[in-house]
């Protein structure tokens, strides 16, 4: 083993975390969807290299950009607060394939309650995975906790497109292609909150600015969510909303009668076109080591900083999970 490049501190963020700029080039990078292709052998040896670099040592001869791709290897498919490798479907470089897939479809079969509610449920699965991968770690949820998520958010989501969907029948066409928005809008406000529960119920450990645990938070945990469920309805509002008004139009043209059979695929690409930028631009709408003012914690969790720190610790932080 080498000696870590001089200066090289493989943890330190390569673009400007307070910025919304430097975010979007960190999610970029992260949510890559090329990476949900990597072997898990080389997902394997990229966690290796890291540990190695914390620890002062590196494979010989390698290089800043070697080291710097085996980081990005590690943050699209380690968790960053327990370091254990995610499931394929839940990590973030997955939400573009997955996404556009589960997104095109329920765009394309909109018409009938079936396909509706089977699209739904196919989805609100997909998201309940998604979630439970990307919550905070330090809060453990119980199996039985993790099925009354998943019911109610499915069940908020079938309720939300079927009811719209029987409303809009006599509406005009374009409303009707937004109600796969609405259930999906409506069920992440559910699906998030509950899949991540423990947080609210117990708190998130909150630290200070040199990542020194302070003790637990429930009000920086329901700050975190909040911010997750407005990312996560970014991420799918302008495809689910500019898409059906493309479609709207495009299914006007001769040419486009003639070749029905190729919708469905259309949209999917398509949707694959949007989530491309949305994916990580939603990510990077809010910094994930979230932060906030010790004058904003419960009064127990406050004083108790207070006692131990006094005024040296205006803010805490903690991460708010994707």
């Amino acid at each position: 083993m080498a000696a870590v490049p001089l200066g090289f501190d493989i943890d330190a963020p390569r673009w400007d975390q307070s910025t919304f700029t430097g975010r979007l080039r960190h999610f970029l990078n992260i949510t890559d969807p090329r990476t949900a292709l990597v072997p898990e052998r080389e997902l394997d040896r990229a966690r290796e290299v890291v540990a190695g670099c914390r620890a002062g040592l590196v494979p010989p001869g390698s290089s800043r950009e070697q080291l710097l791709y085996a980081k990005k290897l590690y943050d699209s498919a380690f968790h960053p607060d327990s370091g254990e490798k995610m499931n394929l479907i839940g990590r973030m470089s997955f939400q573009v394939p997955g996404g556009m897939a589960l997104t095109g479809c329920m765009l394309q079969f909109y018409r009938t309650v079936p396909a509706v509610v089977f699209w739904q449920w196919v989805n609100q699965s997909f998201n309940a995975i998604v979630n439970y991968t990307n919550r905070n770690a330090a809060s453990p949820i119980s199996l039985a906790q993790i099925g009354v998520a998943y019911v109610t958010a499915t069940g908020t989501a079938l309720a939300t497109a079927v009811g719209l969907n029987l409303y809009t029948k006599r509406a005009p066409p374009l409303l009707a292609r937004w109600v796969p928005f609405a259930a999906v809008a409506a069920a992440n406000c559910v699906n998030i909150p509950m899949m991540r529960q423990q947080e609210i119920i117990n708190g998130v450990t909150v630290t200070d600015e040199d990542n020194n645990e302070l003790g637990r938070s429930r009000r920086a945990a329901v700050k975190g969510i909040a911010q997750v469920v407005v990312s996560r309805i970014t991420m799918a509002a302008p495809g689910m909303i500019i898409l059906p008004v493309i479609m709207e139009r495009l299914e006007k043209f001769p040419f486009m009668q003639r070749i029905r059979v190729l919708h469905a695929p259309l949209q999917v690409l398509l949707c694959g076109g949007f989530l491309l930028f949305m994916v990580p631009a939603a990510c990077a709408l809010f910094p994930q080591r979230c932060s906030l003012a010790l004058a904003s914690l419960e009064p127990e969790v406050r004083d108790s900083i207070v006692a131990k720190h006094g005024d040296k610790v205006p803010y805490v932080y903690f991460n708010k999970g994707l």
